[in-house]
């Protein structure tokens, strides 16, 4: 079946007997166009399924009130917090956005950000996929003089607006609770060290065993994708070690699960055997028995945060030479694996 030829401002324009530019006129309201033909071109427009063409439009005004957000993933409740948050402010101010999905892979996050540039986005907001480590698709975000502003998971070297939470302290924060609670041998089952924000979790970690006076052990140390599937499988290798630990940190809710779901198939309890920590603080982590405690990453103001940084970069000029680097301080919520 041939697909339905698009409605044009000619198409209109011929059933009106009227030129295209006073159908444009028409459509945007102008003072010089009669409310009769006004009305005419709007019921024609209706007729025929006139469908305007945004990027011919955002083409001739250069401004699409478009803005590109590019995610890890939707699937999990921080970054659908933080994109609903940040279309509430975005939409009050005027603009839609336009999500994709990375899917944690570099050659798709490349493709999403050249079919965003292709659609005239006014911005990008974006948080890296785990296997991003060559840069160079957005240092051609900024080449343009396009607004770009990093979340949750972003490079200094960018040298870009970021809004995120102190990746640091939170890991220190968790080792300090473990410690408390008379843990001695900590795993860690964290992210690649090449994105930055595992990179600061993991020093985190390792600074505050020091100040602990607890032994550094590479065999506890971890990098993963943090997928559920990582953690059971990160977990059964830590439980083959000859010492194990009495405590694992996970830089993810996700992977957190999988590795209680290792301990709970292996009948070691939790926390009496094992104590367990995650990330994230997904809505699951209060329902698992036991709950599982979490660090919460206060997803609704880094979304409000986020927006209003390429809002204030667009209304703004003289910003342009300052960033705006935004870091919030993390909450550690304690729960039964930890207690």
């Amino acid at each position: 079946m041939a697909n339905k030829k698009r409605t044009t401002l000619k198409d209109i324009a011929n059933a009106l007997n009227i030129s295209p530019a006073a159908v444009s006129k028409a459509m945007h309201d102008d003072s010089r166009i009669s409310d009769k033909t006004k009305k005419a071109v709007k019921r024609i427009a209706k007729e025929l399924d006139y469908q305007p063409n945004h990027l011919a439009s955002a083409l001739r005004k250069g401004k699409s009130n478009l803005v590109g957000v590019i995610v890890p993933r939707t699937n999990s409740n921080f970054f659908s917090s933080v994109l609903e948050n940040m279309e509430v402010v975005l939409n009050k101010a005027g603009y839609n956005i336009i999500i994709t999905q990375s899917n944690e892979s570099f050659e798709k996050e490349c493709k999403n950000i050249d079919t965003l540039l292709f659609t005239q986005v006014d911005g990008i907001i974006a948080s890296m996929a785990n296997e991003t480590v060559d840069l160079s698709h957005y240092e051609k975000i900024k080449s343009k003089g396009i607004p770009l502003i990093l979340f949750d998971r972003g490079e200094n070297d960018l040298n870009v607006d970021y809004v995120g939470i102190n990746d640091y302290d939170s890991s220190h924060m968790i080792v300090e609770h473990l410690v408390e609670k008379g843990c001695k041998r900590i795993a860690h089952i964290g992210g690649y060290r090449r994105t930055r924000i595992f990179n600061n979790r993991i020093r985190g970690y390792v600074d505050a065993l020091k100040e602990n006076n607890l032994p550094k052990d590479d065999s506890l140390i971890i990098e993963s994708s943090l997928t559920l599937e990582d953690g059971r499988r990160e977990m059964q290798r830590l439980l083959q070690l000859k010492n194990r630990p009495d405590a694992v940190y996970i830089a993810s809710d996700y992977a957190a699960l999988g590795a209680l779901q290792i301990l709970n198939e292996n009948n070691i309890n939790v926390p009496e055997d094992i104590r367990l920590i995650g990330f994230g603080n997904e809505p699951f982590t209060s329902l698992v028995t036991p709950s599982i405690s979490s660090i919460k990453q206060h997803s609704k103001d880094i979304g409000r945060l986020a927006a209003e940084t390429f809002l204030k970069r667009v209304d703004e000029p003289e910003l342009k030479q300052s960033l705006n680097k935004i870091i919030l301080n993390a909450e550690l919520i304690i729960r039964d694996s930890s207690k």
